[in-house]
């Protein structure tokens, strides 16, 4: 694995797509860095089965990916409201704010913690080594803990002290496509596909499992060659990843997607893609799910708004029964509509329906 780096090299794609999402960033400095970003109770699936889950965002300071411009779909940056960085005390604070709220919402403690910071826990610069040692033994009593991060932080010495607290380590790494032209040119992601399969094995040597984070539907590509580079995707990634989370793309605030979605050339998924994808990926090696955010909204993975809630619901049935036969059960007439979008809409062109 190589030594990471605390800049990245840019190439002629990078540069330019660089320039346009560092333009769009906001940065809201100064909150206070003894709360999470956001937290939440709900259920999982797992390796183990379905199992209540603690989800905790810290506010770490942010992706150093996304303060050098980052990814073409991601706001997140614009939460991370201490981008100098947040003191091991003031981590641990926020740790235990998530403990409190869970304790108040909670008969007990949650079987599973997923600990992101919409950049990377595995990040030195972001949760130093002290501060991991000490979330891992505050965890210790739980079953699982996920942990998000960018491939270049995976290494067997900073998964260490997760796996000798006895916890069943995930790694969560963002992939968002395993078609290294999509990642670079529709994204603005800086590794290939290559990068990830290293860590992953890095992880899986050190005893970890692997949970590999998919993005439906990047800037640049048409609603059916997005479906079809999920699934690609899926396919690629189950060979190593026993779980696989398939993201709808939602227009967040500061970004290049709302700047096109503004123009009129950018729709979000329709909630049938999403359908489409696991209804064909359910007999993968891997536990494939999808939440997806804003669903319904304009902003979000929608269908007509007719069939929306319905076709949601039945998205949360597949993940946790993992059965593809839920998606006979719903039927709308915009189905027709998004057929008719698959068979004509062309690249780079505008959406044809929004």
């Amino acid at each position: 694995m190589a030594e990471s780096r605390p800049e990245y090299d840019y190439g002629n794609h990078l540069d330019a797509l660089n320039r346009a999402t560092g333009r769009l960033r906001s940065r809201h400095e100064g909150g206070d860095p003894t709360q999470p970003t956001r937290t939440w109770l709900d259920e999982d699936l797992t390796p183990d089965g379905l199992r209540s889950s603690l989800t905790i965002i810290l506010d770490t300071g942010g992706c150093r990916w996304a303060r050098a411009g980052g990814c073409t779909m991601c706001g997140y940056v614009s939460e991370s409201e201490n981008a100098e960085g947040v003191s091991h005390e003031a981590l641990l604070a926020q740790i235990e704010t998530a403990l409190e709220r869970e304790a108040e919402q909670a008969d007990g403690p949650a079987d599973v913690v997923k600990l992101y910071s919409s950049g990377s826990i595995l990040d030195d610069r972001e949760v130093g080594p002290e501060t991991r040692a000490a979330i891992a033994e505050t965890f210790a009593d739980r079953e699982r803990i996920v942990i998000e991060t960018l491939p270049d932080f995976v290494t067997a010495d900073r998964l260490e002290p997760f796996l000798e607290a006895g916890l069943a380590t995930d790694v969560a790494v963002g992939i968002e496509t395993a078609n290294d032209r999509v990642r670079r040119d529709a994204v603005n992601k800086y590794f290939d596909f290559e990068a990830v399969e290293e860590a992953a094995a890095v992880a899986r040597e050190a005893g970890a499992g692997v949970k590999g984070y998919l993005l439906l539907k990047p800037p640049f590509l048409t609603e059916s060659e997005a479906i079809e580079d999920a699934v690609e995707s899926i396919e690629r990634v189950a060979a190593f990843a026993h779980t696989i989370s398939l993201n709808p793309t939602t227009v967040m605030e500061d970004t290049l997607i709302e700047e096109l979605y503004y123009d009129g050339g950018y729709r979000p998924p329709w909630l049938w893609s999403v359908a489409e994808v696991l209804n064909r990926t359910a007999d993968v090696d891997a536990i494939v799910v999808s939440d997806p955010v804003g669903a319904g909204s304009d902003r979000g993975p929608h269908n007509c708004g007719e069939c929306d809630e319905t076709v949601e619901r039945a998205i949360g049935d597949f993940n946790r029964r993992q059965d593809p036969a839920v998606f006979g059960e719903v039927s709308c007439a915009c189905e027709r509509t998004w057929e008719t979008v698959l068979e004509r809409e062309q690249s780079y062109n505008m959406p044809l329906e929004r």
